[in-house]
């Protein structure tokens, strides 16, 4: 199954892998430059987030894909918060 980002998703995503990207250079930079170390780690925990929140949001749109679109046992009669239980438990299976 192919994972699809609808466009809001995509621009999501997108956004916070470039600002990501910006991130790292700036700690290319930061290094380069000698600057402080306090502040390069502060970079770089920041970019280690936005990555992080990017890779999160992919999981769980595939996540959500991979129940809703296949039907994969799903009740068309449940609930947000039931198919919010399943995506965590799924999520949380890959912790």
């Amino acid at each position: 199954m192919e994972l699809e980002l609808a466009g809001a998703e995509l621009r999501s995503v997108l956004n916070r892998l470039r600002r990501a990207q910006g991130q790292i250079s700036g700690v290319i930079r930061m290094i380069e430059e000698g600057r402080d170390c306090e502040d390069v780690i502060t970079q770089l925990a920041a970019a280690s987030r936005a990555l992080d929140r990017a890779g999160f949001a992919i999981i769980a749109t595939g996540l959500q894909q991979c129940i809703v679109e296949t039907g994969n046992g799903v009740d068309r009669d449940e609930t947000k918060e039931q198919m919010r239980t399943r995506l965590e438990k799924l999520f949380l299976s890959l912790a």
